[in-house]
């Protein structure tokens, strides 16, 4: 369940062209907060998408080397981030595979997103980066996801629900996306 203070309905907006510099700021911010720790902080999501439709929460990955839960939990704290207290916070599986993973909430009455930590190597980071950067490539298919989504919150606007009903639907979405990895030659950056 999501921290008291968080919005538990979901409403999907038309997309806004300040995500993008939203999401530098809390980069920023993160790069201050965890030095030299990242690989790299990628902003990922459907915000990352322009032009297609979103919850007004950016997305955040942070890819590192190896995940050190007690140093980096005190680091977000200091900087009043918060651990998500969720059972799937730790792990999540991606191709099969389970992969290691952590999710801090923003400090109280800071703007919506979520932070992602995950291992660098591991395919549930690759994965964030897949879905980014096919929905960037593919327009129809940004077009089609933009109204699924937009149908499921009206239909289903309880955040549990929605993210229920949207996980298959991913799962095809991602088949799309790995057929047009494999075409195009693409890459992890």
């Amino acid at each position: 369940m999501p921290f008291p203070d968080e919005c538990i309905q979901v409403a999907v907006v038309d997309y806004r062209p300040e995500w993008p510099r939203e999401f530098e700021r809390l980069a920023e911010l993160l790069h201050e907060a965890l030095g030299d720790l990242p690989v790299a902080i990628d902003h990922v999501g459907s915000t990352s998408v322009p032009g297609l439709p979103a919850k007004d929460c950016i997305d955040v990955q942070v890819r590192m080397r190896s995940i050190d839960e007690a140093r980096v939990v005190a680091l977000f704290a200091a900087i009043g981030f918060r651990c998500r207290p969720e059972p799937w916070n730790r792990s999540e599986a991606s191709g099969g595979i389970h992969c290691r993973k952590l999710v801090f909430a923003p400090p109280i009455g800071a703007r919506s997103c979520n932070v992602h930590l995950r291992e660098s190597t591991g395919p549930n980071a690759r994965y964030a980066l897949l879905f980014r950067d096919y929905l960037r490539a593919d327009e129809p298919a940004r077009r089609a996801w933009g109204a699924f989504k937009h149908r499921l919150a009206v239909s289903v606007p309880g955040l549990m629900d929605y993210g229920q009903i949207k996980a298959p639907a991913t799962d095809v979405l991602m088949a799309a996306a790995e057929r047009w990895a494999a075409d195009t030659g693409w890459t992890v950056l």
